[in-house]
């Protein structure tokens, strides 16, 4: 079969030929029609992910999930540990979930990844109730910017959102967003309009795609005085602007806040599970109706070499169709 194949660690993808894959008791065969690539990819292809960093390399399929074909003609998106860009792929019976007739392949691959790393935080690290406001730090990227679609379906009562591109920052106020925060403002102009947001309407929940410098402004406007204080959940999902912060201990002391992170790993097996059965199944029927948007970059899997660093079109998912 084709496939793209990482050969050496840390090259690039190259399509090629390679042996279909065996099938086992628990899997099931899929004809792959659409695969993302996401960092999560590109870390695993380059050996550099955590979940890899210990393995020896083989010739490898890259891609963790996809969407396509049973044999029966079911349409499935799937998760799979054995490489999904390629003209066949294997997965567990129990990590394929139907997908709408009406929802395109490219969308059906691109979107679980998207709202594992939004709804998950959202649902059970920070138990978003209705009525809640909710702060998505580094909300301009791809994953940000479900988020905010996924938060307002939940019940948010109020969402802010923060980040470095202008443009981007007011397209999200057409996805439900209600008020933006630049990152190019002065550290203290940053922090007296999130002071003035919390006063206002007391923020519930943080979740952060990009850590760093701006998660220590954050703290440093929800730091308190000695007072009763605002129970705030801050959850860490990406650390695109730096992997360190420096925590007060003055801001732990005085402020009633809880920092955890969401990410493989940090998730427990029932969790998982209700990933699967009911948490991508309800935003793929979002996305049907309407209530969900998410662009996506196709390009054949033929042209994998030439894509794999190339620069994506900002705000899209670079999806390969096989």
């Amino acid at each position: 079969m084709k496939a793209a194949v990482v050969f050496e660690k840390g090259s690039i993808p190259q399509y090629a030929d390679f042996p279909p894959p065996e099938v086992k008791d628990n899997e099931i065969l899929i004809s792959v029609k659409a695969a993302s690539i996401k960092n999560l990819d590109r870390a695993r292809a380059g050996g550099n992910h955590y979940s890899t960093e210990n393995q020896e390399h083989q010739p490898t399929v890259i891609g963790t999930d996809g969407a396509g074909y049973l044999q029966n003609g079911d349409k499935v998106y799937f998760f799979s540990k054995k490489g999904t860009v390629a003209e066949k792929a294997v997965a567990d019976k129990k990590m394929i979930i139907p997908i709408p007739e009406k929802l395109d392949f490219s969308l059906a691959a691109a979107l679980p990844n998207a709202i594992m790393g939004s709804a998950m935080a959202l649902k059970f690290k920070a138990g978003l109730q209705p009525g809640n406001t909710v702060l998505i730090n580094g909300a301009t990227g791809i994953t940000g910017k479900i988020a905010v679609q996924v938060a307002r379906i939940y019940g948010a009562g109020k969402i802010i959102v923060t980040g470095r591109n202008e443009e981007s920052l007011q397209s999200l106020l057409e996805l439900g967003a209600d008020e933006v925060i630049s990152l190019r403002l002065e550290d203290d102009d940053c922090k007296q309009k999130i002071k003035e947001i919390h006063m206002e309407t007391p923020i519930d929940i943080i979740i952060d795609y990009i850590w760093g410098h701006s998660v220590e402004v954050i703290l440093s406007a929800l730091k308190g005085d000695g007072t009763f204080s605002h129970k705030t959940k801050l959850i860490t999902i990406g650390g695109m602007s730096g992997d360190i912060v420096q925590l007060s201990s003055q801001i732990l002391r005085g402020t009633d806040i809880q920092i955890s992170g969401s990410g493989l790993g940090s998730w427990t097996k029932e969790e998982s599970h209700l990933l699967f059965s009911k948490i991508i199944p309800e935003m793929f029927q979002a996305a049907t109706e309407g209530k969900i948007k998410m662009e996506t970059q196709d390009v054949d899997i033929k042209n994998i070499e030439t894509v794999w660093n190339a620069e994506i079109q900002s705000g899209k998912r670079l999806v390969i169709r096989i």
